[in-house]
């Protein structure tokens, strides 16, 4: 029988060859090397690590052994009493402050580092002191 497309069977092999390197093609810029990308570095707030957490890790890496300081529960009765006062619940608040709501919990519970700009975040969405001195 003859084929009309030629000699072309199912065991006939094709073999397709690249173009050999030239001098032209072998040696390629890497933008990366080159001057052509720059980098810059930037801060953004999503995504961020809570700084209890940071402050928890900067303590471990400390020779030095000692208990952490812990915010006590009186302080976390004041914060549970505000929020509870304002209708809130923990995750409304952590959401308020953009904290974690586990943040939250640790406060509340007396577990947690104190940290002043959380506390002045609580502070003025609750709308009670919690820093400084009693009077």
């Amino acid at each position: 029988m003859n084929d009309p497309r030629g000699s072309v069977g199912w065991d006939d092999v094709t073999i397709l060859r690249k173009k050999r390197p030239n001098g032209s093609n072998m040696k390629k810029k890497n933008p990366i090397q080159s001057s052509q990308v720059q980098s810059q570095l930037k801060y953004s707030e999503g995504n961020k690590k809570s700084n209890v957490v940071m402050d928890k890790r900067k303590l471990d890496e400390q020779d030095e052994a000692g208990k952490l300081p812990e915010v006590g529960l009186s302080l976390g009765m004041c914060i549970q009493q505000a929020r509870a006062a304002k209708g809130m619940k923990q995750k409304d608040l952590s959401t308020r402050i953009n904290e974690k709501p586990n943040v939250i919990a640790d406060y509340e519970s007396g577990r947690a580092i104190p940290n002043n700009q959380i506390l002045g975040k609580l502070e003025r969405v609750l709308g009670v002191k919690l820093r400084g001195k009693k009077k």
